[in-house]
């Protein structure tokens, strides 16, 4: 109960800590890289002032040893030395690719982002004159180029465990909701199915006072529809049953009925083979699906216009298209029609178009989609199953 209360705030605290955490890494490794950065800068200048030396004593035996072994121990940082187009001396650098000049201008161009050249110059005691020997251009080495590219790989590492997380929170979440939905439809049906009860009794002792025929007949069909519903009802949540069925016959049916209890004002059309066509089918969520998506048009159309239905089959594909004349759809909203909760209705509770893809694609293994929607003429919405 406290962590419900306080639900929000933990996670606010979370994510801050995490932001400092983060911030706090990058920060000490760009510190830490600036820090080698120089190491490696100051170990140059060394390399450097061992090579005025060398230079300055070229024919001495008792050259330093420490400076002749400063000058031969960078074995980490590429380098080279260059002057007026003459390639001098250079260290950890391919032996093929440096005999090319473009690759050496390629070299220096690089060289010269990552670190300040450093000009090796020294004077002649003999002439009084200060000879220029080249200039050292050196990169980093590979360990402060690891270095470099660490923050960025800790990023994307972050990113993906974000998105690892956002995606469970997001399936848990939705589970949830399958979760309310299946419990809410289950009580539903069996709130229905009482008062269904007390109407089948109502029907048999009006049978018996002589009532008119034709009434009876309507209100059987009422009652069966409301069967038809309850059972709907109790099945989401659970494993349907599919049985080789007509769809031709099942989708004819939906539509009678539909049409039957629908505005004069909208014509129905119906295009079908003329040969039956099988599918596995569950009877009752196949004529939930027609019926949410036939309702769904009617509304687009406000109680007014042209609705088609139309079965093809191509190869071992059936399809079953639904056209209205409405108010059509934009398409950013072609998927996300059939996400829980959106609605472009006032009063819809956005759960038609999402039970009816869960129906189709997960129950019967096919697909649903907006085929075709255009604002001001219209939309199509297909159904595809595999026929057997």
């Amino acid at each position: 109960m406290v962590f419900s209360k306080y639900r929000n705030l933990i996670r606010w605290i979370i994510v801050i800590a995490s932001f400092a955490i983060i911030s706090l890494i990058l920060w000490n490794t760009y510190v830490f890289f600036q820090k080698f950065k120089v190491e490696e800068q100051t170990k140059m200048d060394v390399w450097a002032a061992s090579m005025k030396e060398i230079l300055k004593n070229p024919l001495s035996e008792n050259v330093n040893p420490v400076v002749d072994k400063v000058f031969s121990s960078n074995i980490t940082n590429p380098m080279l030395v260059y002057k007026d187009g003459i390639l001098g001396d250079y260290k950890n650098i391919n032996e093929e690719k440096i005999k090319d000049s473009l690759y050496i201008e390629k070299l220096i161009h690089q060289f010269s982002q990552e670190n300040e050249p450093i000009l090796i110059s020294y004077d002649d005691k003999a002439t009084n004159e200060t000879i220029i020997y080249g200039t050292l251009y050196y990169g980093n080495s590979d360990v402060l180029n690891k270095i470099k590219y660490y923050p960025l790989a800790l990023l994307l590492i972050i990113i993906l465990f974000g998105a690892v997380v956002y995606f469970f929170y997001r399936s848990s979440k939705i589970a949830t909701q399958n979760k309310l939905w299946s419990g809410m439809a289950k009580e539903t049906a069996h709130q229905i199915g009482t008062p269904l009860s007390s109407l089948i009794g109502w029907t048999e002792i009006l049978k018996s006072e002589n009532t008119n025929p034709e009434y009876i007949i309507e209100i059987e069909k009422d009652i069966s529809r409301l069967q038809t519903i309850t059972e709907r009802f109790s099945k989401i949540g659970s494993l349907p049953t599919l049985e080789k069925t007509d769809i031709v016959r099942e989708t004819i049916d939906s539509y009678d009925y539909l049409k039957a209890r629908s505005s004069k004002l909208i014509d129905f059309e119906i295009i079908t083979p003329p040969e039956e066509i099988y599918v596995n089918l569950n009877k009752q969520l196949y004529s939930w699906t027609i019926e949410n998506l036939v309702k769904n048009a009617i509304d687009a159309m406000k109680g007014k216009g042209k609705l088609t239905i139309e079965i093809s089959q191509i190869e071992h594909i059936v399809k079953i298209a639904i056209t209205d004349t409405g108010k059509g759809l934009p398409k950013k909203q072609f998927n996300t029609i059939f996400e829980p909760g959106f609605t472009t209705k006032k009063r819809g509770w956005g759960l038609g178009l999402s039970l009816a893809k869960r129906i189709i694609e997960e129950f019967h293994g096919g697909k649903i989609k907006v085929l075709h929607s255009e604002i001001g003429k219209g939309t199509t919405m297909q159904i595809a199953l595999k026929s057997v």
